[in-house]
């Protein structure tokens, strides 16, 4: 299809996300530099160290900035463990000083992805899992939604018009009828829909509107680096003849970038009558259909169908 990004969309918009080193977040990111924002990225990971992340990998905010920047947007890396309560606070007063206001606030924080474990473990019963490990998930992927939605949505509700994301795995429509990888993982991801939803309550009252979106098969580094591909070549995980790495299943074809649940959120951010989306759960593919971007190949994949 033939569509590009509107470089002006969110040009003056102050946006944060949280949880922005790699994956959903990074790609959140670079579609609101490449729609002109600006854009506060946050989490564990900086040149400066990384000892407070659960991954010991080469991401960092500071890499995700200076995407924002490229792609025509205004990056701003601050280091952020979103567990710590000190921490987030302190944030949230350095961004009213410097902005005065979040225009669009994005949770995008999970860390659990080593925690939820192989494909081999899941399904298995609760008593079967490691509890410091389940209820690290739950920390992760829960408490840091509740402490930034504490701390930083004051700053969205200093006027009309701010949009609340919150990034999940599965719609409300989908998890109500699923059940996912164990007790711990689908407790967390099934929280985040609804506090989308409880968050869209209390917003509307002071005009703005609160959302939950999901990607599809989401090519986060880490799911390229398992199938030992990069974004460029990615399609050589579907070759069933391949003899350099690991063959991915056929649904691999209908895997997305991050970039474009992100353009998800962009197009939501730059709709005026955006208020229609409060307390929803879409897809990155229903957005897609809706407002008609694409993927930066062009297409509109839906890793849901």
């Amino acid at each position: 299809m033939d569509w590009t990004p509107d470089e002006d969309a969110l040009r003056g918009r102050v946006a944060l996300v949280a949880g922005a080193t790699r994956g959903a977040g990074r790609g959140i990111a670079a579609a609101l530099g490449e729609a002109g924002a600006t854009v506060i990225c946050t989490g564990r990971s900086s040149v400066s160290g990384n000892a407070q992340s659960d991954y010991d990998r080469c991401e960092t905010i500071e890499e995700t900035a200076e995407l924002v920047s490229a792609l025509g947007g205004v990056g701003i890396p601050i280091q952020v463990d979103h567990l710590d309560i000190a921490q987030v606070r302190k944030l949230a007063e350095h961004v009213r000083e410097q902005h005065g206001v979040i225009d669009i606030l994005v949770n995008d924080l999970w860390g659990a992805e080593l925690l939820k474990g192989h494909p081999r473990s899941w399904n298995r019963p609760i008593w079967e899992h490691d509890l410091d490990d389940g209820l690290r998930i739950l920390r992760l992927g829960i408490d840091t939604h509740l402490i930034t939605a504490h701390s930083l949505l004051p700053l969205l509700v200093t006027r009309p018009g701010g949009l609340h994301v919150e990034v999940t795995d599965g719609t409300k429509e989908y998890n109500d009828d699923n059940y996912r990888i164990s007790v711990f993982y689908d407790l967390a991801k099934v929280a985040v829909n609804r506090l989308g939803y409880s968050l869209g309550h209390e917003l509307e009252q002071f005009g703005a509107t609160a959302i939950t979106v999901t990607p599809g098969w989401l090519r986060s580094e880490m799911i390229l680096d398992n199938w030992c591909v990069s974004e460029e070549n990615w399609h050589k995980a579907l070759n069933p003849n391949r003899s350099d790495g690991p063959i991915a299943p056929p649904g691999f074809v209908g895997s997305e970038s991050p970039r474009y649940v992100g353009r998800g959120i962009v197009a939501v951010a730059a709709d005026q009558g955006r208020s229609r989306w409060n307390q929803c759960s879409v897809t990155s593919a229903e957005l897609a259909r809706e407002y008609g971007f694409t993927d930066i190949d062009g297409r509109q994949p839906d890793g849901w169908t």
